[in-house]
């Protein structure tokens, strides 16, 4: 494959340029060519037996740069202690055997924490005093960083981008939910410790099924993951089927709503895009907020609940007839990737990326590293990782269109078809088409 500034392979089609058309003229002709080949592909994908999607960081840029908002940056920080060379000295070291490249702030925190660890060890209480109070500044201004990005989505200052970044989340979201009855539900990854895909759902009237039981103070449950709503189709005994509109979420590296509270960690009620002074915002995250890479280390065992999520993401991913979705996802965390690779070890499964970029080569790598071109759809360049691109040019209809696919079937029977009018206004009928293909017309 020659990797290049723009490329997309669907199925045994293959393209890739270092530019786009320059010439304004020419780029409708451009997005209709590929648009013919990555649609329908995309609508077929979308419909298989299990579908997952996981988001990362580019996620929340994308609509935050529709709604004229800056997202948080994963920029390395200063923490203002003697331990600052040796933290970044091993975090960098950690970045590059993860072949993440530059280290960023994740990975100083990893490596401070894993030093804080090391002086309560030594019982260096003046030290591990001093590098916690650094930690937890540094959390907290991490923490209010990403309520800043969540209110310039929620309110830019621009009502109109607010709006129009709120029609392209709903849309981008309901282009995976659409999911035809009798499939599993769409299960939702993200490595975002902000709350936008919450939002998301609750804008697009979705449902949300994760591990967290209660209606007053939610709390996060190693069971009851499978509670759902099904119901029986009139005539039909014996063939449950799911209920529209409800979807599974994962947040793989904890949220900055999930507070750690008697040994319980608890989900609370802090709306999005608070305010800096907002009295559930903490003074103290590093022991109480359970974003990662915090180890919750008065829980029973440091690997929880990072363990159980991690176990729902390969649960979800490793298994017949899968498919999995990838926006914003920079490759960069080995413990998704292996459960990736793991994942295209099974013939039957799917992977699709689709990224702004790839500068530094992490995508290349992962793709030639696994080798399996006929598993992997890539969708690779400004122009397809754009998220208005996206969603008004290449995703399937954004609702489970039967009247299409009926349409379709009924103009075929009677031997006519489409008149050049009908297609134009067409532009979105593959998804419903290949709800038809699989029986569900």
């Amino acid at each position: 494959m020659d990797w290049k500034k723009h490329l997309y392979r669907v199925g045994s089609n293959e393209w890739a340029d270092d530019d786009l058309p320059t010439d304004p003229k020419e780029k409708p002709a451009f997005e209709k060519q590929c648009r013919k080949h990555i649609e329908p592909w995309l609508s077929a994908v979308f419909q298989s037996e299990h579908l997952s999607l996981l988001l990362g960081s580019g996620f929340t840029t994308g609509v935050g740069y529709i709604a004229g908002s800056q997202a948080t940056g994963m920029g390395t920080t200063t923490f203002g202690t003697k331990f600052d060379a040796r933290i970044d000295a091993h975090a960098k070291k950690s970045a590059e055997i993860a072949s993440r490249g530059e280290a960023n702030i994740e990975d100083q925190l990893r490596s401070a924490l894993a030093l804080l660890e090391g002086l309560n060890v030594m019982q260096s209480v003046s030290g591990a005093k001093a590098l916690r109070d650094a930690i937890n500044l540094k959390l907290k201004e991490f923490f209010l960083s990403l309520l800043a990005t969540e209110r310039g989505i929620a309110a830019s200052g621009n009502p109109e981008k607010t709006l129009l970044a709120e029609r392209y989340l709903v849309s981008f979201l309901m282009s995976f939910a659409s999911r035809a009855a009798s499939r599993e539900r769409l299960s939702i990854f993200t490595t975002n410790y902000d709350r936008l895909i919450e939002h998301g759902c609750d804008l697009a009237g979705l449902r949300l099924i994760d591990r967290f039981v209660g209606a007053l103070n939610p709390v996060f449950r190693s069971s009851r993951i499978e509670v759902d709503v099904h119901y029986n189709p009139p005539g039909i005994r014996g063939e449950p089927r799911y209920l529209e509109g409800v979807v599974r979420l994962t947040k793989l590296h904890g949220s900055i709503d999930w507070r750690l509270e008697n040994r319980t960690i608890r989900r609370i009620g802090i709306p999005f895009g608070a305010p800096d002074k907002h009295s559930d915002v903490p003074s103290a995250p590093l022991e109480t907020v359970m974003i990662y890479p915090n180890p919750a280390k008065d829980m029973e065992t440091t690997e929880f609940p990072y363990a159980e999520l991690f176990r729902d993401f390969a649960a979800a991913a490793c298994r017949p007839n899968s498919v999995l979705v990838t926006y914003g996802y920079g490759f960069g965390d080995d413990h998704i990737n292996r459960v990736l690779e793991d994942m295209l070890t099974i013939p039957s499964t799917h992977l699709v990326i689709i990224a702004h970029g790839d500068t530094p080569g992490r995508v290349r790598n992962f793709c030639e590293k696994i080798g399996r071109t006929a598993q992997i759809s890539i969708l690779l360049g400004s122009h397809f990782g754009d998220l208005t691109t996206l969603v008004d040019r290449y995703l399937p209809k954004p609702a489970i269109d039967y009247i299409t696919a009926r349409k379709t079937d009924l103009l075929k029977n009677r031997g006519e078809g489409f008149a050049p009018a009908d297609k134009e206004d067409n532009k979105k009928t593959d998804g419903a088409t290949a709800l038809t293909n699989t029986g569900e017309s």
